[in-house]
Formats: structure tokens, C-alpha cells, sequence
């Protein structure tokens, strides 16, 4: 029994060899089949050729052709804009060179008024200052006066007293006389 187990799997194995010696094995490398594949690779090559050609490449060219145009009409109004800017700059420094110089002609003349408020105001307190000068000189020379006059009369009254008080008789022509030549120097 077991030899006809292991006859039978022998047979079995055999037959299997003598298949696979008699299959031509893939059918691509199959030499008898070549001249249908090579037709059949042509026909596919020159469909494929056709659908692209017809189909495919001009939907590709005309979105390639779209998205140039864009890009050259986006170029162009760039440059537009470049220039506009380039514009408003020069409208901006303008401007500003404009906003300056009336900002300086102002600030100039500010400054000529606050100079002539200044001028006047320090004339009138120059005027004010001469006056009250003027007004105190002459109340200083009263004064002066007043205190050489009083001065005089304390001087007289304290030499006739003094000469009094010494026990002599006081002449107030001879005291005022003394007292005058002493004043004056």
C-alpha cells in the first residue's frame, strides 16, 4: 500500500513535469504570438496618439495659452501699478516738501510776531521803568533835599545847644554859618 501511494505521487509529478515541458510558459514571451501583440501594440499606440493629439494637447495648450495670458496681463498691470506708485511717491514727497516749507513760512512768521508783541511789550516796560526811574530820582532828590535841610536844622540845633551847654551864649548867626561852611565841604 504505501508503494502505490508513492507510485501514484511519482506518476502524478511526472505528468506535472510533462506539462510544463510541453506549455510554452508566459504568453508575452511566447514566440508564435509575437506578430498579434507588436499589431495590437501599434493600434493601442496610435489611439493613444489620436486621443492626446485631438483631445488632450489641445486642452493643455489652451490652458498653457490662458494662463500666459494671465500672467502677461498680471505683468503688465504690475508695471502699471509700479508706475502709479512711483507717481504717488513723487505726489508724496511733494507734498511734503510743500507741507514743510509752509510749516517753516508759518513758523517764521510766528516767530516775527511773537519778536514784534516782544518789541513792543519790552518798549512800553522800558517806557514804564524810564518813568517810575525818572519819578524816583526826583523823589530821591526830594528826599535828599528834605534830609539835607533837616540835617541842617538838627546840626544847628545841636551846635546852639552844645554851645549852651558849654556855657556860652549861642549866636545863630555864628552857628547857621558854621553849620553851612561845614555842609558844603
Amino acid at each position: 500500500m504505501a508503494t502505490e501511494t508513492h507510485d501514484a505521487g511519482h506518476a502524478a509529478a511526472e505528468m506535472t513535469h510533462a506539462a510544463a515541458d510541453s506549455a510554452p510558459g508566459m504568453p508575452q514571451l511566447d514566440f508564435s504570438t509575437f506578430p498579434n501583440q507588436i499589431f495590437w501594440l501599434v493600434v493601442t499606440l496610435v489611439v493613444i496618439y489620436f486621443i492626446l493629439s485631438r483631445v488632450a494637447l489641445p486642452r493643455i495648450g489652451g490652458i498653457l495659452s490662458e494662463r500666459a495670458g494671465t500672467i502677461t496681463n498680471d505683468l503688465a498691470a504690475a508695471e502699471d501699478l509700479k508706475v502709479k506708485a512711483a507717481e504717488a511717491e513723487d505726489a508724496y514727497n511733494k507734498a511734503l516738501a510743500e507741507a514743510r516749507a509752509e510749516a517753516q513760512r508759518i513758523a517764521t512768521e510766528a516767530r516775527a510776531e511773537i519778536q514784534a508783541d516782544l518789541d513792543v511789550a519790552i518798549a512800553k516796560a522800558d517806557a514804564e521803568i524810564s518813568a517810575k526811574a525818572a519819578e524816583s530820582e526826583k523823589a530821591i532828590s526830594e528826599i535828599r533835599a528834605g534830609a539835607l535841610e533837616s540835617i541842617e536844622i538838627v546840626a544847628r540845633d545841636t551846635a546852639a545847644e552844645i554851645v549852651s551847654v558849654l556855657g556860652f551864649k549861642s549866636d545863630e548867626a555864628a552857628v547857621s554859618g558854621a553849620v553851612t561852611e561845614r555842609m558844603k565841604g
